[in-house]
């Protein structure tokens, strides 16, 4: 038996099957993101002074990764109309241009992003120690400023084993830029460029630090948001490669010689699909990279 409206309109909604599914589908996407972003909104607002961080994330590499996603929407809409004048070469080499830049936005993310955040290390301060580690931490000129206060030591980590054994009763941190040299006013907003840590190293007492982690999810509720909203931003963009990648291999051939307008009505269903991943990633570029 075939099924009805896979091609053609359905006369009462003037759509067929799978493009109500696809906005059915993105409606429920709609609730389910905007929920995140709501979450992250309200976290930060309700943050105390200094505990939200800003700036830690490579705002050039963001940018890059957001060109890459605005261009691949732009190739996706070529390939669909590449389809509806049957031009199935040209289909196939925008597809493909769609499907590599997907592939290396996700290479992008799991080979360079996250793993530099899974290498850095940041010691959150107790209150009454702040004064003891003002050189690293610059309060005062903050305060001069009218600037929130810093609370964080970052760096690279020199004994990881700290982290974990008892017995080791400090932290040998190599400094951000940021806690080598916090009284300059460079230092007192986000860089655009990513900066490595220095060679100044500091030893940080346990005794006098309230929690100390890499920059994993549990470090703090800015990195549990932004695994939870990058990642799964990161597995829509893997699921609308995997869909590119059917419709582009022989499957694809076989169904555009047996009914093209079938398989133009696919690609433009997987593209209003990834047009909402794009379109998340325009939020999520803004909140974490630029705020």
């Amino acid at each position: 038996m075939e099924i009805p409206y896979t091609v053609t309109a359905r006369p009462d909604t003037g759509l067929w099957n799978a493009k109500v599914g696809i906005w059915l589908f993105l409606a429920s996407e709609v609730m389910l993101f905007g929920g995140l972003f709501s979450a992250y909104v309200f976290l930060r607002l309700d943050a105390a002074p200094g505990a939200w961080p800003h700036g830690l994330l490579n705002v050039p590499v963001g940018t890059m990764n957001t060109a890459i996603l605005i261009a691949s929407s732009v190739t996706v809409v070529m390939a669909w109309a590449s389809l509806k004048m049957r031009r199935f070469r040209a289909y196939w080499w925008y597809m493909l241009v769609t499907i590599s830049c997907g592939v290396i936005f996700l290479g992008v993310k799991l080979a360079y992003e996250w793993p530099q955040k899974f290498e850095h290390f940041g010691a959150f301060i107790k209150k009454d120690a702040l004064e003891k580690y003002e050189p690293y931490l610059g309060n005062h000129h903050l305060a001069e400023r009218g600037l929130a206060p810093r609370i964080e030591i970052s760096g690279h980590l020199h004994n990881p084993e700290a982290l974990h054994d008892e017995n080791v009763k400090e932290y040998e941190v190599a400094l951000d830029p940021v806690n080598a040299d916090p009284t300059n006013p460079n230092m007192d907003r986000p860089h655009f460029l990513y900066v490595p840590a220095t060679d100044k190293v500091v030893t940080i007492e346990k005794a006098d630090v309230e929690y100390a982690n890499m920059f994993l999810p549990k470090h703090s509720a800015y990195f549990a948001s932004y695994f939870t909203i990058t990642g799964l931003h990161g597995l829509h963009v893997l699921g609308g490669v995997i869909v590119f990648t059917y419709l582009w291999l022989p499957v694809g051939t076989k169904l555009y010689k047996r009914n093209p307008e079938h398989l133009a009505n696919r690609v433009e269903v997987a593209g209003l699909f990834w047009h909402f991943v794009d379109l998340v990633w325009i939020f999520v570029f803004p909140l974490f990279y630029l705020l």
